[in-house]
């Protein structure tokens, strides 16, 4: 029998340590942010979260961006 084995990934265990121009991807930011992904794309649509198109079907966050998003939540 296989033991499970819990994995971060790299942006979210580093995030702190990204430059404020990095891409995040939608499912990391939602795992960053403790939401969703459906909640994620719901505060995009409200405006609350800026996003940037890369290619047609490619979306991301820049991690000032939701840095600025969480500081603004915590009200530091």
């Amino acid at each position: 029998m296989k033991k499970a084995t819990s994995s971060i990934n790299s942006t979210l265990a580093n995030f702190s340590q990204l430059p404020d121009e990095a891409h995040i991807r939608p499912k990391i930011c939602a795992e960053i942010l403790g939401v969703s992904i459906a909640t994620y794309w719901r505060l995009v649509k409200a405006k609350h979260l800026p996003t940037i198109r890369l290619t047609e079907r490619t979306t991301s966050t820049t991690a000032g961006a939701l840095r600025a998003f969480i500081a603004s939540k915590v009200g530091v």
